[in-house]
């Protein structure tokens, strides 16, 4: 593994927090035995702030050679033909990636050899403004029970945004549109019993007093923010895995910031998601 030089590395990326380029790649350094896990051999699309967190900041999924050494082309198949996407084998891919401002990683559902058979469920729980927070962790606890009584097991995480994601790992075989008719199914069943709660449609104005259970990450080419990445938000948030009794102690979706992402690091011993990889639970049929 080679390292990208790293360019300025005094530039504050996170003004409020003044938070450099440089300790942002020492960050990513720090947590790459949790990190990779989710990143290696996945399809990425990466957030990139050029000019840190109060500038422009844009999504990009396509490869290019100035993307530097480590970050790899993989072809795969879109709407207008093939395209070339980005992923990385370790932990200097994703160094080279911050050396071109990427501050937030978000993965693919499925390995890049094995595209169109995804191995995860993403159920995000997105909250309207005036959802508390032990209301959206009982959501969270609702759809882990749910799940569990179809037979599958899942994680949460932190999304140091607004929600929380609920993660449900299986094994590769269903294609993507077993796992989004699963997803959607599954989302319209928990509006169905509690209407006054959820909803399982994007829609802002119908969002008010409810949850809406994003299913939608389960798609071919949708991604979701990988564990232990930073947001490219005010305070520098970190999407932060958890056991299920850790987070009926968390106090909200922005609990883990850069600071105590690496104190967590540095005292793991066990993985939060302990068992998540090694999971071969199979998608069951609504």
């Amino acid at each position: 593994m080679s390292e990208a030089r790293l360019t300025h590395p005094e530039r504050i990326v996170y003004p409020g927090a003044g938070i450099s380029k440089g300790e942002v790649a020492d960050y990513y350094r720090a947590v790459e035995a949790w990190l990779l896990p989710e990143l290696v051999d996945r399809p990425l699309s990466l957030l990139r702030c050029p000019d840190g967190i109060a500038g422009q900041c844009f999504f990009q999924k396509h490869h290019a050679d100035s993307l530097g050494p480590g970050v790899h082309p993989v072809s795969l198949r879109e709407s207008a033909g093939q395209a070339d996407y980005v992923y990385v084998r370790d932990l200097g891919g994703v160094l080279s990636l911050v050396q071109m401002n990427t501050l937030e990683f978000h993965p693919w559902g499925a390995k890049r050899k094995t595209p169109d058979k995804p191995d995860r469920l993403v159920f995000d729980l997105d909250p309207a403004e005036d959802i508390a927070w032990s209301e959206l962790k009982r959501a969270a606890r609702e759809v882990r029970d749910r799940l569990a009584e179809l037979g599958l097991d899942s994680w949460p995480r932190l999304s140091g945004g607004k929600g929380v994601h609920v993660v449900a790992p299986f094994r590769p075989g269903p294609d993507w549109a077993a796992a989004k008719a699963f997803s959607e199914g599954f989302a319209d069943a928990m509006v169905a019993q509690s209407p006054q709660r959820y909803l399982a449609t994007a829609s802002k104005a119908a969002r008010k007093g409810r949850i809406f259970i994003d299913w939608l990450r389960n798609a071919r080419g949708a991604t979701s923010v990988a564990s232990w990445s930073l947001r490219a938000r005010e305070g520098a948030p970190v999407a932060m895995p958890l056991r299920w009794d850790e987070f009926s102690r968390a106090r909200s979706s922005t609990d883990f910031d850069l600071a105590k992402a690496l104190r967590r690091a540095s005292r793991l011993r066990i993985d939060p998601w302990e068992g998540f990889a090694e999971s071969r639970q199979r998608l069951p049929r609504l």
